[in-house]
């Protein structure tokens, strides 16, 4: 992904959303944390003051990280690869905070994960939900699809997930989860949400979250 298609950003808070609705995933230790895809590290700057934690952050963003430095313990400019400067068994838990879709194949990351994670530790993961309710009616009623510049059609989103299709990842790279939980809830409310959820029940559940959080451990 070239670097310059993010620092052309111009989404308001693009780069500093401290996704303080995370902080409930975190598990009670967490003393070493690192962010991929971390911004301006804001969420990352939260962490530490929460937890106490040292936060390690990397991202392909120049202009995230400039910010993120003076807020992490160490804030890396470039790719989460193998020839990124990271320690090994090191993190008790790796975040990605709406990046793993910003990646061309999300299996190689979630692997390097393996290597990067210290005994007993997670990834925790939030990812957009390409199933809900108000993109679906996008693509159904206004017939589009139609790219932006934040959300779910984020012109840089490489990938697109629903519930299931998380799921399968994580287990297809060899992970146990702990749990999915949805968040970010739509309002679920008025005549045409009403119909939906009589006629098609079950199956339009997930429709309702903006986001899945994903918790995943070896």
């Amino acid at each position: 992904m070239n670097s310059d298609l993010y620092d052309s950003k111009t989404a308001e808070n693009y780069f500093s959303n401290p996704r303080k609705e995370m902080l409930v995933f975190l598990p009670e230790k967490c003393t070493r944390l690192l962010d991929v895809g971390c911004g301006g590290g804001d969420f990352g700057a939260l962490v530490k003051a929460e937890k106490k934690a040292e936060v390690w952050g990397v991202d392909l963003s120049s202009r995230a990280i400039e910010s993120a430095i003076g807020k992490l313990d160490h804030a890396i400019l470039g790719e989460f690869s193998p020839a990124t400067a990271l320690p090994d068994n090191y993190f008790d838990v790796i975040t990605f905070n709406d990046s793993l879709e910003h990646f061309p194949d999300p299996m190689p990351a979630l692997q390097l994960c393996k290597a990067k994670l210290a005994p007993g530790g997670c990834i925790i993961c939030s990812l957009p939900n390409v199933r809900y309710i108000d993109n679906v009616m996008h693509f159904l009623i206004d017939m589009d699809w139609k790219y932006q510049d934040a959300g779910i059609l984020d012109y840089t989103h490489l990938r697109f997930f629903t519930k299931k299709s998380m799921e399968r990842w994580f287990v297809d790279a060899g992970y146990k989860i702990e749990s999915i939980t949805g968040i970010k809830p739509h309002y679920w409310s008025g005549k045409k949400i009403f119909l939906l959820r009589l006629f098609f029940g079950k199956y339009v559940e997930d429709m309702k979250y903006l986001n899945y959080v994903v918790i995943a451990k070896l």
